[in-house]
């Protein structure tokens, strides 16, 4: 009895263990977004550890609809260092814009559709990713659905509007903690500075 009492206590932790170690291998730990949760750990970074918020490694293409921006001040191509800190490693990075778009930019709120804690903040999501979002800026506090595939349980997810701006908004790849993310949505100009 003792025998299967302390296999099956082994076999628990080292299952926790690989979960916890597993956590980032498929996409990038989202960062700086306020939780309901006070028990949610903090970062390293003094974000957020929203270990359960990953990104792809691979954004993929922007949505349909979105219009390229006429004359941005960072043209596609351009090397770029980040200054956003949406997630760990991502203030400081250098980083190389691969699209420039002209649309409304939103940080919202929302509570992932696989269950968990509230996100708050989350920037950014685009016009175009918002359902049934029209052509209109929408105001603060407009309650809407996401379209948005950013992170897991992001997509269908109810949401309120927290802010807007209708910067140039940008899609880039960066190199953080040794991973490279390729076609990453979203940074507005204000969180972009040129290369030295």
């Amino acid at each position: 009895m003792r025998k299967r009492l302390t296999a099956a206590l082994a076999a628990g932790v080292l299952g926790g263990a690989l979960a916890l170690t597993g956590c980032t291998s498929a996409g990038q730990d989202h960062q700086g977004h306020g939780s309901s949760s006070a028990s949610t750990p903090a970062s390293s970074d003094g974000g957020m550890d929203h270990s359960s918020m990953e990104h792809p490694m691979d954004g993929g293409p922007a949505p349909a609809g979105i219009k390229t921006a006429a004359a941005p001040k960072y043209p596609v191509g351009t090397k770029v260092i980040l200054t956003a800190d949406h997630m760990m490693g991502m203030d400081g990075a250098k980083a190389t814009i691969v699209g420039a778009y002209s649309t409304y930019t939103y940080a919202v709120d929302f509570t992932p559709t696989t269950g968990g804690d509230p996100v708050k903040d989350h920037k950014w999501v685009v016009q175009q990713e918002i359902k049934d979002a029209g052509s209109k800026r929408l105001a603060d506090g407009t309650e809407v659905t996401l379209e948005a595939d950013h992170m897991k349980g992001m997509k269908g997810a109810k949401a309120t509007i927290a802010s807007s701006t209708d910067q140039t908004v940008y899609m880039v790849d960066y190199e953080a903690g040794g991973m490279k993310m390729t076609n990453h949505k979203w940074v507005v100009e204000s969180e972009i500075k040129p290369a030295s």
